[in-house]
């Protein structure tokens, strides 16, 4: 009796031991199946083939990150130096005609260049790796700004297969992403280096009396981390088919996230590239299923930091119990982890089959199922889009989910593609950028499921309808009310949108045409301030120190143009005016009040009720117009009380 309750104790000691040293893969197993049995489309070859896809440019870059965790570093800087790469191999390939090859090689040399700086800095500086990498974040990114003037450029053909397919269904993103991984395992397991980032993250000051050049060994590590940003940049660009100057933001801390999750730690001398591996599909498993079940992405946000603290606390649970991670290349029975994995699979294949039981034999009417993707929900623009399409959603009866790309072109392509998998009806696009989009809007085609555009086109693909008002049409009545307003003459400046983005490129281009009409006028500063009312107003305080004497503002969107009013104080509505875009409900207010003189609006929760109407009927198979164009009017004091909205 004893013996066998000494036998289950020690086997309930050996399960317990074996969850905690391989926490992230249990993780993993256990989100896998709880996916499986609350979604009936996340078990299918295409859907896990996104996950590949959608989890690859966050684990390149996450690859890197774990040689700078493992040596007790930080880099924030991964995300903005792939941007960087990115337009530098587009720019040099297209504007200036280098051979590919060449702008490729330059492209990874700007990324280690970008890294020799941050190690530069860090080693010979002094600096602090979070302030060293927190300067090249913004550096790099000013870079990629400048050298693309705020504008996607696209990218060379050859090296957009990048982001195909190989026979047809083996994405190529997923291939790259292996590769990097088998690197970083050989030069974490099998290398001098290391081995001297494992020593360097265990005891900084003891691998120096051993003999280690730890500067220089510095400057190899993140050297290594922006080589693996500038390959991500260059997957991710080609994923899009264009290079975005935008492209990447935030990413750094999903990178970081997926090392953690992979159970590495930022005290160093932990880590390897399985874990960071698992990392990063965990992170690709919880917005993909969460994008299934039709979770907010505001909550997507809570859950996925949630895990990540999980994770943290895992890992703090762990060393408590005496369960270390076993470092690559430090010894360990590399059997025993190799079983552990197949035995793993073995587990959740079986566990997984099982429970696609629960969904077989049952079939939803998915053509009364709609996936809105908008571009962003921080913007109240959007929102009323949003709130015109679920009101008209409800009316008609049908299933409408709505993500939330938050102005990422490429969060905006996974979100695409999820909802291809599910097979819905129809699917409504408001695109973060009408050629990014392109690629993830191809893939819809491919489905034979019907695309409906709202707001703003796509180009290079087949939409059923394009539900929008006309930007350009909009700018050039922005710019005749304003120029006529200040009597044909004065000096005026520009806030524009998010750089990169079409309907800023659209309305500053409507605008300019249309000021060519007035040549009294003058556009002393054009800056960006991202379509955000506190960036609208930090930009026009710097811009009024310089420009004391402007007549005039034109703001791209409505709340740009709040916060230039705030700003301008006194003077808005009276020695300066002020016209925005958009007609959202605090532009009214500000009409009303006065101190806006005008918005051109645009009736966003029509578009929004429009656009679903348009994809119930195509679903039904109905016939559509190919362009549906909302009218936009110029709402002045006179007639605000006339519009509705």
């Amino acid at each position: 009796m004893a013996t066998d309750t000494l036998k289950s104790t020690t086997g309930a000691s050996g399960l317990r031991r074996l969850l905690l040293d391989n926490g992230a893969l249990t993780a993993l197993i256990v989100l896998v199946i709880a996916m499986s049995a609350l979604s009936g489309d996340f078990l299918t070859t295409d859907n896990l083939l996104n996950v590949g896809v959608q989890a690859a440019v966050t684990a390149i870059l996450a690859f890197g990150v774990t040689f700078v965790i493992v040596s007790a570093g930080i880099d924030l800087s991964v995300g903005s130096v792939a941007a960087l790469s990115a337009t530098v191999l587009a720019w040099s390939a297209t504007s200036e005609g280098m051979p590919v090859v060449l702008a490729v090689l330059l492209a990874i040399a700007t990324g280690i260049a970008c890294g020799l700086v941050n190690g530069f800095l860090i080693s010979y500086g002094k600096l602090p790796p979070f302030i060293a990498t927190l300067a090249m974040l913004s550096v790099a990114r000013g870079l990629s700004l400048v050298i693309s003037q705020g504008s996607p450029i696209a990218f060379p053909s050859s090296i957009s297969h990048l982001g195909d397919t190989l026979g047809g269904w083996l994405p190529v993103p997923v291939l790259v992403m292996v590769g990097m991984g088998l690197i970083t395992a050989f030069v974490l397991g099998r290398t001098y280096i290391g081995r001297s980032m494992y020593a360097i993250g265990g005891n900084e000051e003891a691998a120096r009396l051993s003999g280690l050049r730890v500067k220089k060994q510095k400057l190899a590590i993140y050297a290594f981390s922006g080589l693996f940003a500038a390959a991500a940049g260059i997957v991710l660009a080609a994923r899009l088919s264009s290079a975005q100057p935008q492209a990447a933001q935030g990413y750094e801390l999903d990178a970081i996230a997926a090392v953690v999750i992979g159970g590495a730690s930022l005290a160093g001398g932990t880590g390897k590239a399985s874990g960071t591996l698992i990392g990063a599909l965990i992170l690709a498993v919880l917005r993909n299923g969460l994008n299934l079940l039709s979770v907010s992405a505001f909550w997507q946000q809570v859950v996925i930091g949630v895990v990540i603290a999980l994770a943290v606390l895992l890992d703090t649970v762990r060393r408590k119990a005496g369960a270390t991670p076993v470092a690559a290349g430090t010894g360990g029975n590399k059997g025993k982890q190799a079983a552990t994995y197949v035995l793993a699979a073995v587990v959740a294949a079986a566990i997984v089959g099982a429970t696609s039981l629960l969904h077989s034999g049952t079939s939803e009417a998915k053509s009364q199922k709609i996936g809105l993707s908008l571009s962003t929900l921080n913007n109240p623009f959007f929102v009323q889009i949003r709130a015109g399409a679920q009101a008209e959603a409800k009316k008609l009866g049908v299933d409408l989910t709505v993500t939330d790309a938050q102005n990422d072109a490429s969060q905006q392509a996974n979100q695409l593609q999820n909802f291809t998998s599910e097979g819905l009806g129809t699917i409504i696009v408001n695109a973060v950028d009408s050629d990014a989009v392109t690629p993830a809007a191809k893939g819809v085609n491919k489905a034979g499921i019907p695309l409906v555009a709202v707001d703003r086109a796509v180009n290079n693909a087949d939409t059923a309808a394009l539900v929008a008002s006309d930007n350009v049409a909009g700018g050039k009545l922005a710019a005749k009310d304003l120029a006529e307003k200040l009597g044909g003459k004065g000096k005026i400046v520009v806030l524009q949108g998010q750089a990169g983005t079409s309907a800023s490129r659209e309305r500053g281009a409507g605008f300019t045409e249309g000021l060519k009409a007035y040549p009294g006028i003058e556009v002393v500063a054009k800056q960006p301030a991202d379509w955000d009312r506190t960036k609208g107003l930090d930009v026009m305080t710097n811009l009024l120190q310089a420009n004391p004497d402007i007549d005039g503002v034109f703001a791209e969107n409505d709340e740009m143009a709040l916060g230039a009013i705030k700003a301008l104080g006194s003077k808005a509505g009276k020695s300066v005016q002020v016209i925005g875009f958009d007609g959202t409900e605090d532009g009214l207010k500000a009409v009303k009040a006065g101190t806006l003189y005008a918005s051109v609006a645009q009736q966003p929760a029509e578009l929004g009720r429009i656009a679903v109407q348009n994809a119930v009927k195509v679903a039904e198979g109905g016939k559509v117009e190919k362009s549906v164009m909302v009218p936009v009017k110029v709402v002045t004091k006179e007639n605000v009380a006339d519009f509705a909205g």
